[in-house]
């Protein structure tokens, strides 16, 4: 949820850039915070940064256990199907992210709005959410290279004509997740914010009529008319940028965030992340 701005670029090189960039100097995307660690994280000196930046992976890997932070609720990313199990784009990436680094994924289903302080307070080691990468986002946080862009939406009802832009949600009562950067859309576009949970709770305010909009993600509400297509509601705009999106971590956890970029490096060569991307959207989104 979310957005990093990556207009006229596609995924695939903005992607393969970063890859290579990791490559060459050996760090994430994220280069330029990795050597900031302050004195709320307790670093006084470099001995004691250093000591702390490479705890979560070695924790991680002694532990034999990646915890990670997600919703559970959100398709194509993270839900669960038919069985009550949880699954998802997200899911499948992040499982076989613990497998490269020789350890087992657990999830801890967390809802959006306290996800983030569930990280801050270490119940999870990461975040697998479609997490926009945003500039105020890395002040506080750490992200994976980018691994998938989307755009963001406006989605109402089958039967309302009165909104065909964004400038249309100026007084309009809108759905919103109130931590996603869907809500600063709606919010800068001047909708009345009507605050929800998640991605689900919005699409049925929306349906019931208790709400007029959603700003949201495209592919998850594809997702969602593609399995319920006498949903009733419909996308009335588009907007002119993409969104990348990344795994997220603490900001003292560098080495757990070049460590997961290298495995995702990986699936992107060895045609795992080819054949994730393909069951949930039928091509290979690095393609597009």
């Amino acid at each position: 949820m979310g957005k990093m701005s990556v207009t006229k670029k596609t995924l695939g090189s903005a992607l393969m850039s970063a890859i290579i960039l990791a490559a060459v100097s050996g760090c994430g995307s994220a280069t330029s915070n990795n050597n900031a660690v302050n004195s709320s994280n307790g670093a006084t000196n470099g001995s004691t940064a250093s000591q702390a930046s490479g705890q979560t992976l070695t924790q991680v890997k002694k532990s034999g256990e990646l915890k990670i932070g997600t919703e559970g609720t959100y398709a194509p990313f993270t839900y669960h199907n038919a069985q009550d199990q949880l699954t998802g784009f997200d899911v499948e990436l992040a499982q076989q992210i613990a497998k490269r680094l020789g350890v087992k994924a657990d999830f801890v289903e967390t809802p959006w709005d306290g996800m983030f302080a569930g990280l801050n307070d270490k119940r999870f080691d990461m975040i697998a959410n479609e997490v926009g990468i945003t500039p105020d986002r890395e002040k506080s946080y750490l992200f994976s290279n980018p691994y998938i862009e989307s755009s963001s939406v406006i989605i109402v009802n089958d039967n309302n004509n009165s909104i065909h832009s964004f400038k249309d949600l100026k007084g309009v009562t809108d759905a919103q997740s109130l931590t996603s950067n869907y809500y600063t859309e709606a919010k800068n576009a001047g909708a009345n914010i009507v605050p929800v949970q998640g991605f689900n709770e919005a699409i049925q305010l929306v349906k019931s009529g208790r709400a007029q909009a959603t700003v949201n993600d495209k592919l998850s509400f594809l997702q969602l008319e593609k399995s319920n297509p006498n949903i009733g509601l419909k996308i009335a705009a588009t907007a002119n940028d993409t969104s990348a999106s990344g795994f997220m971590f603490r900001k003292d956890e560098p080495d757990l965030q070049k460590a997961v970029n290298k495995a995702l490096q990986s699936m992107i060569q060895d045609g795992t992340y080819a054949k994730i991307s393909k069951k949930y959207f039928g091509t290979n989104v690095l393609d597009k």
